[in-house]
């Protein structure tokens, strides 16, 4: 089965084939640092971390670019309003680029929790301005950009495709234009492209048209085409990006080049809280920094990709209990074919359970291949550790070969694809016990046992098991999981 993706374009799946052989050049707008991350961002990076996993695990080189917001986006997401930066610069009395780094690095911490692997490339927009004045000299002389007063705005009326992205047309917008004109601007749906400065604004370059600063949408365009070229094959986001930045980026982009911008468009769906619609301006926004005091980051992880990403994800701390019982189960039978491996003889593969286990495979794979469902994917992990956990109940004692090929998979398709089961399990035991800890009273709790000193031996096994450590005694020694 090959790749098939949403095009949020289209509107339809598609079959995905990149523009060249065997590569991948892939764009997600990045956050604007000026806060710390929310759940809300989570969704977002570990569903396309997910998407350029799998891009690699199927054999594509990706470049993959995700850029850092630090000049240009205003309040109200457009052309109005305050430089988000400088607003909060000015708030805790800061230089912007101080902020700017405080909530970069913060930014870069989460994500490193979260199992997100880090961009190839994570471009400033602030270090981009030349890139970006060269696009709107570019738009000015092919007459799809005019200047007013120092500022510069994108002609909606010279570019007939606006709105093919989003769906929405130039009529509609006109009539839903706000009743307080930007007399600088042609046409109501007019963007801007470069903003003029007053003397008191902090982040300001100068430019042909005096001193300024970009527009927010420019900001994409010139990076995405310095890194990856005037067309590429994937460009990714949140689903409330998609009118005004991403249609504004198409526009702009075509308009300079006469070539596609984005092959494939690619949107994760919104976060709810308690069903009702996350953000700041709402006072529900949940950051990432908290969750991470009661929650192990894993477990958000899990929690985003138990959903399909272009399905609403409602955030509730029932939910969030719900998925750490869940990965808590599916880390323990993982813990559990690990440390039977330590001791397991070797005895050949069973080709029964070999086909078993290219079957679970198989079946994943497909799953991921339609449209990255991770939803399925992950049900699908569920039902190889259910399959698991017979065997290993069974009373019949596993081999090595048979353990490592679990093993392998699990590694294989939860690690390296989902990044929900790490290579150690240590860090992550719900218990919070180290597991070498675990093991070191299991060896003391056995020396206990061969001296017949019961009473100990099973003090050992209760307050094990009052830390939801469950302890089994078989006849090649003591195994324990995991029980909530």
């Amino acid at each position: 089965m090959a790749l098939r993706v949403y095009n949020s374009l289209t509107r339809k799946k598609e079959e995905f084939k990149p523009l060249h052989e065997n590569m991948v050049g892939m764009y997600v707008c990045g956050p604007t640092v000026y806060d710390n991350a929310h759940i809300g961002h989570a969704k977002v990076y570990v569903t396309f971390d997910v998407v350029n996993r799998y891009l690699r695990y199927l054999g594509y080189r990706v470049r993959y670019v995700q850029n850092i917001t630090d000049v240009g986006h205003l309040t109200d997401n457009a052309d109005a309003g305050e430089d988000k930066i400088l607003k909060r610069a000015i708030l805790e009395r800061v230089e912007p680029m101080e902020l700017v780094e405080r909530y970069m690095r913060s930014y870069f911490e989460d994500m490193d929790a979260l199992g997100v692997i880090r961009p190839d490339i994570s471009p400033r927009a602030s270090a981009h301005v030349p890139e970006q004045i060269e696009l709107v000299k570019e738009l000015i002389e092919t007459g799809h950009a005019y200047e007013t007063n120092g500022s510069v705005y994108f002609s909606v009326s010279s570019f007939p495709e606006y709105g093919k992205l989003s769906g929405r047309r130039v009529e509609e917008l006109q009539e839903g234009a706000r009743v307080e004109v930007n007399e600088e601007k042609k046409d109501p749906a007019d963007f801007a492209l470069w903003k003029k400065a007053e003397p008191s604004h902090i982040l300001k370059w100068n430019s042909p048209w005096g001193w300024g600063y970009p527009g927010w949408h420019a900001e994409c365009s010139a990076m995405a085409g310095k890194y990856l070229g005037e067309t590429f094959d994937i460009h990714g986001g949140g689903l409330e990006n998609i009118f005004p930045h991403n249609e504004c980026e198409v526009a702009q982009s075509e308009a300079a080049t006469g070539k596609t911008f984005a092959r494939y468009w690619l949107h994760n769906n919104m976060v709810t809280v308690d069903g009702v619609k996350m953000g700041k301006s709402l006072g529900n926004a949940i950051f990432l920094k908290d969750l991470f005091k009661r929650y192990p980051p894993l477990v958000i992880r899990f929690f985003v990709l138990s959903s399909h990403y272009r399905s609403p994800t409602d955030f509730s701390d029932e939910a969030l209990q719900a998925a750490q019982k869940g990965l808590e189960r599916l880390h323990a039978t993982v813990a559990l074919v690990r440390e039977r491996l330590l001791h397991a003889q070797s005895d050949g593969l069973d080709e029964s359970l070999s086909e078993s286990l290219a079957q679970h495979k198989q079946r994943l794979l497909e799953f991921l291949d339609d449209d990255f469902n991770t939803a399925a994917a992950t049900g699908e992990l569920f039902d190889l550790s259910k399959d698991v956990n017979t065997l290993l109940n069974s009373g019949r004692p596993a081999n090595r070969e048979i353990l490592q090929a679990i093993d392998d998979l699990y590694r294989e398709l939860g690690g390296q694809i989902l990044g929900i089961i790490p290579d150690s399990l240590t860090e992550e035991s719900a218990t919070g016990l180290d597991e070498a800890l675990i093991r070191l009273l299991l060896d003391t709790r056995a020396n206990l046992r061969q001296a017949k000193q019961w009473q100990m031996a099973d003090q050992i096994r209760d307050q094990l098991a009052a830390l939801g450590v469950v302890v089994e005694d078989r006849p090649d020694g003591s195994a324990w999981h995991i029980e909530r």
